[in-house]
């Protein structure tokens, strides 16, 4: 089955100061929440600590207790146009201050919070406290991860969007990603989508390649994608390509990442889950296949180590 969904991110800094005009800066921000449902987003995500970029507030000082006004104000707007919002912001629990990502769902209800595991040195000395949990989060269209500017650089977060299943991941930053959010999206093999501080916020596609980049004069950009689709490894997989379409014919999409021997297999049918067709014909997913050649592989260093030596004895004379 098809399980097409759109996604959008705003790229961009408020036109407001958040110490002086915060009802504008939200506004502004419900103007572009606005501008993506119209356009047919199901969720759309904020640039890292959207309401107090142009703050002079240090970062523990400006946070507060979930809901904030500037929550509050986008529960609001989410309620009113359907959509999931997220919305990173700093946020208090008890003596504690975090950077973080709200995920708001279309009720208008905080559906998960993400606390920012890797806070710059900085960040930190300013007293924001690292999160210590990798989650993942339900909607009604699939499973999302979150994760926050220098997140990027560290194993651990990968490692945790993907045991946990995040088949979208949502970058929320003050830095631009650039290739590293590419190379993300090709490793996990899930779509990535980005809001950026600035300009150059992206949606790319879990092949790696970039499907639509935002520039200045354009902050909102919006993609329907079809989570339906899996990576795999052309290994031990491609030659069942036309066995595929003899059944299934167009309803099934391939998408080849030949440089990396890999490539993408969707399907549009209604009902039919890409899952059910990788085990009709057996295909190996891309995971499993790295974990049989690594247990090869220990079995062939395991059985040399146990044959006997065929060089000759050295002799010290």
């Amino acid at each position: 089955m098809s399980r097409h969904v759109t996604v959008a991110s705003v790229s961009t800094k408020p036109s407001h100061s958040a110490d002086k005009e915060m009802d504008k800066l939200l506004d502004e921000a419900a103007h572009y929440a606005w501008r993506a449902r119209q356009m047919g987003a199901d969720i759309l995500a904020f640039p890292e600590i959207y309401p107090h970029i142009n703050s002079a507030k240090k970062s523990a000082e400006a946070a507060e207790e979930l809901p904030t006004s500037t929550t509050e104000r986008m529960m609001t707007e989410a309620s009113k146009l359907g959509m999931y919002i997220i919305w990173p912001q700093y946020t208090r629990e008890g003596d504690q201050a975090h950077n973080s990502a709200v995920l708001i769902n279309r009720d208008g209800e905080i559906n998960g919070v993400y606390h920012k595991m890797h806070p710059t040195i900085g960040e930190i000395e300013d007293g924001i406290m690292p999160g210590t949990r990798m989650p993942t989060f339900e909607t009604d269209f699939g499973t999302i991860g979150m994760t926050i500017c220098f997140d990027l650089n560290f194993r651990d977060i990968m490692t945790g969007l993907k045991k946990n299943g995040a088949e979208i991941v949502f970058f929320c930053s003050a830095y631009r990603g650039g290739l590293q959010v590419r190379a993300w999206a090709f490793e996990l093999g899930c779509y990535v989508v980005t809001a950026i501080m600035s300009d150059l916020g992206q949606i790319v596609d879990l092949t790696g390649r970039q499907l639509v980049e935002s520039y200045f004069h354009n902050p909102v950009i919006v993609r329907d994608i079809n989570l339906n689709r899996r990576l795999l490894h052309m290994d031990y997989n491609w030659e069942k390509m036309d066995e595929m379409l003899e059944k299934y014919g167009s309803e099934l999409t391939f998408d080849y990442v030949s440089p990396e021997a890999c490539y993408a297999i969707g399907c549009e049918r209604a009902g039919l889950d890409i899952e059910q067709v990788i085990d009709e014909f057996g295909l190996e997913r891309r995971d499993d296949y790295f974990q049989r050649a690594d247990a090869v592989r220990a079995a062939a260093v395991a059985e040399e180590t146990t044959l006997p030596s065929s060089h000759p004895a050295q002799s010290d004379g």
